[in-house]
C-alpha cells in the first residue's frame, strides 16, 4: 500500500485547524486514559489502521493495560471498564455510527449521569476529532507503523 497524499503538506491550514481541535480536547480536563479509549474505539469502528496504531501506542504510554486494549471492541462483555468509561464508549459508538442510530434521550441521560455538560461537550468534540482524523487517514492511506509516541 502506498500513501496517496500527504494531507498535512497539501493543506497545512486544514491540518492546523484539526490540531487546534485536538488542543481544545486535550486541555478540556478529560482523563487521558478515557480520551485514548474513545479514540481507539472510534478507530476500531471505522477500520483506521493508522489511528489504531497511534492510539494504542499512546494509550500504553498513558498507562493503559494490554487486557483493556485487547477487549475494547467487546467492552460490554467485560468487567474491565468503569461506569464513566462505559458511558463514554456508548456515546462514542453512537456518534461514530450516527447515520445508523439516533442519539436517544436515554443515551444522553445515561451519559449525563457520568459527565457534566462541559465534559459531554469535550467528549463529543473528541469523537468528532477522531472521526475526522480517521477519514483523513483512511482516504489518503496514511501508512500505519511509523508513528512514535511522545510523552504526554
Amino acid at each position: 500500500m502506498k500513501e496517496r497524499l500527504n494531507y498535512a503538506a497539501v493543506a497545512p491550514d486544514a491540518f492546523k485547524a484539526m490540531l487546534e481541535l485536538e488542543k481544545y480536547v486535550e486541555g478540556s480536563g478529560l482523563e487521558r486514559s478515557l480520551y485514548e479509549l474513545v479514540k481507539t474505539r472510534a478507530s476500531q469502528i471505522n477500520g483506521c489502521a493508522y489511528c489504531l496504531d497511534m492510539h494504542t501506542k499512546d494509550a500504553r504510554l498513558a498507562g493503559e493495560t494490554e487486557q483493556r486494549l485487547y477487549t475494547l471492541s467487546a467492552w460490554r462483555e467485560t468487567p474491565f471498564y468503569t461506569e464513566r468509561e462505559r458511558a463514554a464508549l456508548a456515546w462514542t459508538e453512537t456518534l461514530t455510527l450516527i447515520s445508523q442510530h439516533e442519539v436517544s434521550d436515554e443515551l444522553y441521560q445515561a451519559t449525563r449521569n457520568h459527565f457534566s455538560e462541559k465534559e459531554i461537550m469535550a467528549l463529543t468534540m473528541a469523537i468528532i476529532a477522531i472521526n475526522g482524523w480517521n477519514r483523513l487517514a483512511i482516504s489518503f492511506r496514511k501508512l500505519p507503523g511509523s508513528y512514535q509516541s511522545q510523552k504526554h
